[in-house]
């Protein structure tokens, strides 16, 4: 496989994580991050990190909207629960000092 063909296709799975993500708000970042280490955030840390490394401006706020679909604070007042006790708890000790 050529490198145009695989970041294509690299880029096709990334548009299809981030829509499934988009459906599934009901799956809270805290889960992601205490299953998977990672979360929505993270993705669009990881998108400004990608600007940032070519010189292209992009701000915390437009890569987050990328990801979400939205702006963040209106995802959030739609979508995100307070997390309970046990998920703090488990976030706490898989992610030490995060």
């Amino acid at each position: 496989m050529d490198d145009k063909t695989r970041t294509e296709l690299e880029a096709a799975v990334y548009r299809r994580l981030v829509a499934h993500l988009r459906e599934r708000t009901d799956v809270q970042n805290i889960d992601l991050m205490n299953l998977a280490g990672f979360c929505r955030n993270c993705l669009s840390n990881w998108m400004k990190d990608a600007a940032d490394a070519k010189g292209l401006p992009l701000s915390k706020d437009e890569s987050r909207e990328i990801v979400y679909g939205e702006p963040y604070e209106q995802w959030r007042a739609k979508h995100q629960k307070e997390a309970t006790a046990e998920q703090k708890a488990a976030f706490a000790k898989a992610n030490p000092g995060h």
